[in-house]
């Protein structure tokens, strides 16, 4: 870092800059505000979750508040409604904020609500006209069936940027996609060293998205707490190492009917100006 004008004649050998406030655009920027903005919540009597730092959680009984936060978009839900309004006055007491309402998008997540439920979908994360594929012929499925992936001898290698690029977009774009997350998967096992083969299945799971634009993950209310859970397996089903793949999928009911117009009432996005 060089000194501000002014400065550079009356230092002296071996000084430096002290810094008393970060700079936006510094390495240590980012940290720097994290670490503020985790001492306030800490202060606002919120809890950080082990399991992902960025959420934040506190309690009242049965009431409960959520903050989850990526760099300066913020999320706040919960039952609490009391407490969300007071988390927000502290928020814009002690930072610039600005409330952009009930929650719409986030992070390329599109979140729509009706009596049906809550809908999550990636609908604007348009992969098709980024690789060029708007006009393609759509696939019925995303993976051919009973197709194996493997590492083959001598085969012709893909364009490894590219292909680790177009599968880090599958994987995001996997979050609101459960039907892809197998194939997804399957492809990511080669982003090393990426062979035609693979690149041909990356396509095909392209142009599957073709025809399933509008396809998302649907919460659903219901008057039961139930959970059930599938399981399958297949035996030595690589052909490059003979290693089994498992799968699992959990189905969870949870009764939020009495509570969701409370709900999609108090989620709201946060965006904060550093």
């Amino acid at each position: 870092m060089e000194a501000p004008p002014g400065f550079t004649k009356n230092f002296k050998a071996k000084e430096v800059c002290r810094l008393k406030k970060s700079l936006y655009g510094l390495k240590q920027s980012p940290r720097a505000w994290f670490g503020r903005f985790t001492l306030a919540m800490k202060r606002y009597g919120f809890q950080q979750s082990n399991s992902d730092h960025t959420l934040f959680l506190k309690r009242r009984g049965k009431l409960v508040t959520c903050l989850i936060i990526y760099v300066d978009d913020m999320i706040i839900t919960g039952n609490d409604e009391e407490e969300m309004q007071k988390l927000k006055a502290n928020l814009f007491t002690e930072f610039e904020m600005k409330d952009l309402g009930r929650l719409k998008y986030f992070l390329g997540i599109e979140v729509l609500r009706s009596k049906q439920g809550i809908f999550i979908c990636q609908k604007k994360y348009d992969l098709l006209a980024e690789t060029g594929m708007i006009d393609c012929k759509p696939a019925d499925t995303p993976m051919m069936a009973n197709q194996k992936l493997f590492m083959e001898e001598k085969a012709e290698l893909a364009d490894k940027e590219r292909y680790q690029r177009l599968v880090g977009k599958l994987i995001y774009l996997s979050h609101t996609r459960p039907d892809i997350a197998y194939v997804v998967g399957v492809v990511s096992q080669f982003m090393h060293q990426p062979q035609v083969a693979h690149m041909e299945a990356v396509w095909r799971i392209i142009r599957y998205l073709k025809g399933t634009t509008g396809y998302g993950v649907l919460f659903q209310p219901n008057k039961h707490l139930e959970i059930e859970a599938y399981i399958d397996a297949d035996w030595a089903g690589d052909k490059g190492d003979r290693r089994s793949t498992s799968g699992v999928l959990y189905f969870g009911w949870w009764e939020f009917g009495h509570v969701e117009e409370q709900e999609t009432k108090s989620c709201s996005l946060i965006q904060c100006r550093s």
